[in-house]
């Protein structure tokens, strides 16, 4: 008996009313509405543990499903620590090709599809094949919208008439990029391969004809919990019907106000048409924020608030927002800077940094958030010229990067030539990268050396932290422990913390928070973006500036600037949305200032 109430202290102890109802709440459908920084993981790994230490779940059935590696890495982890080390924790994807891997030669015979890892080989040659010319950001566009129409189930058959009102990739027709579309499906059918989306759709397809296999799964899995729901296209609702089939034991959890990723198929629906569907389904609200101050909250708050359904916009995408209550001590009031220029803005972002940096913040725990990618680049200099280390989110990943993957080489040759032999590991370390452009001091240059510098920087950061862990256990720390220790993480994607202040779009930075956030570029055109012209689209823009405000724990500062080169003509406004978060007298000293640099 004493084990029992010690497992219920451990796993459900430190939960608040309402995270303490979601990890009780053992079978049947649950819904689980939950706002930015209320403990929704917290929530649902702890229900994952107590299911299991309760007996109700058996740890192989469970299966809890996420949208990042990364985040179903953090779930993995959560769920060893309380315990239960045997749930699957993996993305739709990963869940997907695992089973038609294993199930292809009973389903379809022979061996399975090759996968494509990146579109842009097979998208090149089938441009060409059709005589049209293509640049990089063009296949990113094009497989963009290919990804769309696969996760909204489009066919090349089905895909013009659904795509009439869409914007197309470097100002293609609908019909050329259906006939763009069509050409990338032959081209991988004839050299026997599949995509990402095809794993999905062909596992999908499976499970829907094969009444065997449906069952062998269904026998697999009892269980599932799907975070970030509010994120699921039409194509991963429909591999979540097959996996769940005629059973009801499913806890989704999710945020519509954080809904930003329609673009590539996600929407809000499902989790709102959830109770509907699910009559009865418990719902329940998460709304204590333990991130960010009351100040944070509370600009997070009115910004929503402020936000209605407008005619046009999409039946079932809309509900009313939760209010969040912070439960932390005050801080300060978020802060806002109008610049003259793109340029000025970006001094005055590195110069408040420096302060918060001079104040004790550490470069890591502070990020500059924008709209779009082509903004990065002002702030890259303005660092660079301030001397203040950084990095990019949202680019390469990490372990793709080219000076990643030659040292991650050196390293497991120079681990295999030394063996076991003790060295000092972090000068070891510091020695072969040297070659490869790492020095003791950041490099004061153009910001691609600087980039290189700090993702350098970073291998040296862990080979420090892993041999001092090392000595603190009175353990050997080898090369070849930490050549291991890179592949491991090479494979799972979990780069290591690079202590530079974080520059990102809005978007790449969903998931994450740091104790400050400079939301940079607020202005009309880039926020809302110029091409959001549609009532969906404007809220969308709102939910994304909601999902930067977001972000922040403590210090919050917002700018935008009136021009975009030194001496151009102050012809942008701000943001209309800060008009629900700035005090009155914003918009006084900001009219002031417009008029005065006519």
């Amino acid at each position: 008996m004493a084990s029992d109430v010690s497992a219920e202290e451990r796993i459900l102890g430190g939960l608040d009313p309402e995270q303490r109802v979601v990890a009780t709440t053992l079978q049947g459908p649950v819904c689980v509405r939950a706002g930015a920084g209320t403990g929704k993981t917290r929530a649902i790994t702890h229900r994952i543990a107590w299911g299991i230490a309760t007996g109700v779940y058996t740890p192989q059935k469970t299966l809890a499903l996420t949208f990042t590696a990364r985040a179903a890495n953090e779930m993995r982890q959560r769920l060893r620590q309380l315990g239960a080390p045997g749930v699957q924790a993996r993305t739709f994807h990963s869940a997907a090709l695992r089973q038609l891997q294993y199930f292809w030669p009973q389903a379809v015979g022979g061996p399975p599809p090759g996968l494509v890892n990146h579109k842009a080989r097979l998208l090149t040659e089938a441009a060409q094949s059709m005589r049209l010319t293509t640049d990089r950001a063009t296949l990113r566009d094009v497989a963009g919208e290919i990804e769309w129409a696969k996760v909204s189930m489009l066919t090349p058959d089905t895909y013009a008439a659904a795509a009439e009102k869409r914007s197309m990739p470097m100002g293609y027709d609908v019909r050329t990029m259906q006939r763009l579309y069509q050409s990338y499906e032959d081209l991988k059918a004839d050299r026997h391969l599949i995509d990402f989306e095809d794993v999905l759709l062909i596992t999908v397809g499976i499970l829907e004809e094969d009444e065997r296999i449906a069952a062998a799964v269904h026998s697999q899995y009892r269980q599932f919990v799907v975070d970030e729901y509010q994120d699921v296209s039409p194509l991963q609702q429909r591999l979540l019907n097959a996996w769940l089939g005629q059973r009801d034991d499913v806890c989704v959890v999710g945020d519509a106000s954080q809904t930003i990723y329609s673009f590539t198929g996600a929407t809000s629906r499902h989790l709102l048409e959830f109770p509907s569907r699910h009559p009865n389904a418990r719902v329940v609200e998460l709304i204590r924020d333990y991130r960010s101050t009351p100040q944070v909250v509370n600009t997070a708050n009115r910004l929503l608030a402020a936000r209605r359904p407008a005619a046009g916009s999409t039946p079932g995408t809309w509900a009313t927002p939760l209010q969040l209550i912070s439960q932390r001590s005050a801080g300060p009031e978020p802060s806002w800077n109008e610049y003259p220029d793109d340029e000025a803005e970006a001094a005055g972002v590195a110069t408040r940094i420096q302060d918060l940096i001079d104040d004790g913040v550490p470069a890591r725990e502070i990020a500059v958030l924008f709209r779009t990618n082509g903004q990065s680049q002002a702030f890259e200099a303005a660092l660079a010229d301030a001397n203040i280390g950084f990095q990019l989110r949202g680019t390469e990943r990490f372990f793709n990067r080219p000076e990643i993957r030659q040292s991650l080489v050196q390293i497991r040759s120079a681990a295999k030539t030394l063996g076991d032999a003790p060295v000092q590991v972090p000068q070891q370390v510091r020695d072969m990268l040297s070659s490869l452009g790492y020095s003791a001091r950041a490099p004061r240059s153009d910001s691609a050396t600087r980039a290189r510098w700090e993702s350098l920087s970073a291998l040296v950061s862990l080979a420090d932290s892993m041999a001092h862990r090392a000595q603190e256990e009175d353990e050997e720390f080898t090369l070849q422990q930490f050549s291991d220790e890179l592949e491991r993480r090479a494979k799972a994607q979990e780069a290591p913390v690079m202590d530079g202040v974080t520059l990102a779009s809005m978007h790449s930075a969903k998931g994450l928070e740091w104790d400050a956030v400079f939301l940079a570029g607020l202005s009309e055109g880039l926020m809302p973006i110029s091409f959001a012209d549609t009532a969906d689209g404007v809220d969308e823009e709102r939910r994304l500036l909601y999902v930067g405000i977001t972000r922040a724990r403590e210090h919050l500062v917002l700018s935008w600037s009136l021009s975009r080169t030194p001496g151009g003509r102050p012809t942008r406004s701000r943001s209309r949305f800060l008009d629900a978060i700035l005090p009155a007298a914003a918009t006084n000293v900001a009219q002031r200032n417009s008029r005065a640099r006519r």
